[in-house]
């Protein structure tokens, strides 16, 4: 059996369907900072604050790796987005530098939030699982500036992407 719920963040409508199991739960809703700096990010890159643009930018704060257009438009189908606003606001935030786009040797891209206060927009490794596919950030690697900076051999290193298996999968 499942409930839909309603919640209203600022001018975002959020539905959201659970479970029985899952009744006793409420539901995860951005603190009012979150928002505020996310509209603040968002007209800082020249864009309008519509509820698609925050709603996207909060869905890739708010994950813990990268996620593919596919997977965000999933995320956001239940607040009314479609996969084509998703797929602009991907595009539009990226161009506007709140978003990072990274490939990952699958075909397929992936996006992450720069966070709000960086102005870092240097990508960091990434870990991809060779079975299961998972894709983890290694944003505590610490890169040492000959690897990431120029290389008489190679040109500039621009990315950094290891592959193996998870702990689930070893």
């Amino acid at each position: 059996m499942a409930a839909v719920e309603t919640t209203v963040m600022g001018s975002i409508e959020v539905k959201r369907i659970r479970t029985v199991e899952d009744q006793s739960a409420s539901p995860q809703e951005p603190p009012a900072s979150a928002l505020e700096q996310a509209r603040k990010d968002i007209r800082a890159a020249g864009f309008r604050a519509t509820p698609a643009r925050i709603a996207t930018l909060l869905e890739l704060r708010a994950a813990k790796s990268p996620i593919t257009h596919a997977e965000l438009a999933d995320r956001l189908s239940g607040s009314g987005f479609d996969k084509a606003t998703a797929f602009r606001n991907l595009n539009d935030l990226t161009n506007g530098g709140l978003l990072r786009r990274t490939e990952l040797g699958d075909h397929v891209w992936r996006f992450e939030a720069i966070g709000p206060a960086s102005s870092d927009t240097q990508s960091h490794p990434h870990f991809v699982c060779i079975d299961c596919g998972l894709v983890t950030c290694l944003d505590d690697v610490e890169l040492d500036s000959g690897i990431r900076g120029q290389s008489d051999s190679v040109g500039e290193v621009t990315e950094i992407l290891l592959r193996g298996h998870c702990k689930d999968c070893q």
